[in-house]
């Protein structure tokens, strides 16, 4: 099945991709954006991949559903695209990210390529979503796919942080290998949870130093 992803993804997915599962999803997904409103836009599905090559990859920050609100979505896990008002997730990790890094700049906006391009996966554990219509692409194969994302990074890298804020991505994260990679677990950072232990967790630093400690360039968050 022809995927349009990044070269070296296409090669470390190859065998996924002609799984029957995938192909069911695929197709659904293509009905979907024939007959729905669906976010984000068909060519920015795979952009988390695209925007950070398999070799790149030094960071993984998980999430779970793509923005659903018109004009959010930019197919990296909590960013939007330009233009876009900051959700209040991401507000409050710009907020921890500068309790945890004072000399950060403040963020321009709230689309984080400028992460991306440096080796952060940001990655969906669900890639798409209806308009208005929170989880309504789960468990239509989207979470078989990403869980074999985060295994082939788990099984073919090392000293890779994974950065798993929430009950549900540290469920997802269960997989990866804790001696090859660092795990960073903390609250999410949704308003709804952010007080209860995702201030404070100072995730970003504490990437920088492991990253550092193996010999990689640190993030410029």
């Amino acid at each position: 099945m022809s995927v349009k992803i990044e070269e070296s993804w296409r090669k470390v997915l190859a065998a996924e991709f002609e799984k029957p599962y995938f192909q069911h999803l695929i197709a659904y997904v293509r009905g979907e954006y024939a007959t729905a409103t669906v976010y984000p836009p068909g060519p920015a599905i795979f952009h988390a991949f695209d925007a950070c090559p398999f070799d790149q990859v030094k960071v993984v920050i998980l999430g779970q559903d793509p923005y659903h609100g018109k004009g959010q979505a930019n197919g990296l896990s909590f960013s939007v695209a330009d233009g876009v008002r900051t959700p209040p997730s991401l507000l409050n990790i710009f907020k921890e990210l500068h309790d945890d890094l004072p000399a950060t700049p403040p963020a321009p906006n709230g689309n984080l390529d400028r992460w991306a391009h440096q080796g952060v996966l940001l990655l969906n554990a669900t890639l798409t979503v209806r308009a208005g219509e929170p989880a309504s692409h789960q468990k239509k194969g989207w979470e078989q796919f990403t869980d074999a994302v985060i295994q082939k990074i788990s099984d073919g890298k090392e000293h890779v942080v994974f950065i798993l804020w929430g009950a549900y991505a540290q469920k997802k994260g269960e997989v990866i290998d804790e001696h090859k990679h660092l795990v960073i677990k903390s609250a999410h950072p949704s308003p709804f949870a952010a007080d209860r232990g995702f201030f404070g967790s100072r995730p970003f630093s504490k990437t920088n130093e492991y990253l550092k400690a193996h010999g990689l360039e640190p993030i410029v968050w």
